[in-house]
């Protein structure tokens, strides 16, 4: 099984009304360090966890004296919160603040996210730009866009959806085993190693009684997040945020990601770019061999050009 070399240790932040769990590494004494704090935040259905593997493929001399923060959203990995059937956007740039001025006060940040947590990152950094000092976005891509006629469907959807959710049923598939969770990772990602997806699965999921008595493997993922946004995506509202932003920006994407597999009938490449065009000051690179999760695929890539982006003058 996979070893981390850098093992993190566990917080548990008031945030609103959740506890937040967070994954940090680097000494204590790193907080008041005037190196920028780095904080990672992870995408859909995943937990902060995930980028152990990038934090290990970080520099000594990057890593040493520099606080690194790495939150469970609400609704995953181990922080709690009261019980709900939906979630919102919304949610999650109040809860970022919360937690930035928990363990950075005003100071400004580098953040770097990925997938549903690049799109959070992006949309932070315009409402508020100058608690950014760089950012970095990992295969985060918004969504498609939506035309308002489409509203009615939509909100139709969503009632149906949660009318199946209080129904019980059942949103997430359970495993028999932590190895059925690991074989699973591998199964979407073809390029995860069985030790790492032996490793990820362990903090992934978690061992849950049943109704029936027995024990099985869950996600650590609430079902509500499966639950369709009753709010059509507004690709207006995302471009006037961009434009908003003024920290230097650096987009990731991967040679075989989303837009490039099983995103690209329905949301064109040409489409992002049009998008992305509005971020002030913005680099682009692409990380060969990787999919979506390019963060698993291809740690030490992603680490070089986060250490030479982040560390530029």
């Amino acid at each position: 099984m996979y070893e981390a070399l850098r093992p993190s240790r566990s917080e548990f932040v008031p945030v609103r009304l959740h506890r937040y769990h967070v994954r940090l590494w680097g000494a204590p004494s790193a907080a008041a360090s005037k190196l920028p704090p780095l904080v990672l935040v992870h995408g859909w259905m995943d937990v902060a966890a995930s980028y152990q593997f990038v934090v290990d493929a970080l520099p000594e001399e990057f890593v040493a004296g520099r606080l690194i923060i790495a939150p469970d959203w609400r609704g995953f990995g181990h922080s709690q919160g009261p019980a709900t059937d939906h979630y919102s956007f919304a949610e999650y740039l109040a809860d970022l603040e919360i937690l930035l001025d928990h363990y950075t006060g005003q100071r400004q940040v580098d953040l770097v996210g990925h997938s549903m947590g690049g799109n959070i990152s992006m949309m932070y950094a315009g409402v508020r730009p100058a608690r950014i000092r760089r950012l970095v976005n990992l295969e985060g891509f918004g969504m498609p866009s939506t035309q308002p006629d489409q509203a009615p469907a939509r909100y139709a959807t969503w009632i149906d959806e949660i009318k199946a959710l209080h129904a019980g049923q059942t949103l997430l598939r359970s495993y028999e085993d932590v190895d059925g969770v690991a074989a699973r990772l591998m199964k979407t990602n073809h390029r995860l190693p069985k030790e790492k997806a032996d490793w990820l699965a362990r903090l992934w999921s978690e061992p849950r009684v049943q109704a029936d008595g027995t024990t099985r493997q869950e996600i650590l993922g609430d079902p509500a997040h499966r639950i369709i946004s009753a709010q059509l995506f507004r690709a207006e509202e995302m471009m006037a945020l961009y434009r908003q932003i003024t920290a230097p920006a650096m987009l990731i994407e991967a040679d075989e990601g989303s837009l490039k597999t099983n995103w690209k009938q329905r949301f064109p490449q040409e489409e992002f770019d049009q998008r992305i065009a509005h971020v002030p000051q913005l680099r682009r690179e692409t990380i060969s061999n990787a999919g979506h999760m390019l963060h698993h695929d291809q740690p030490e890539a992603l680490a070089r050009l986060l250490v030479d982006f982040l560390d530029a003058q």
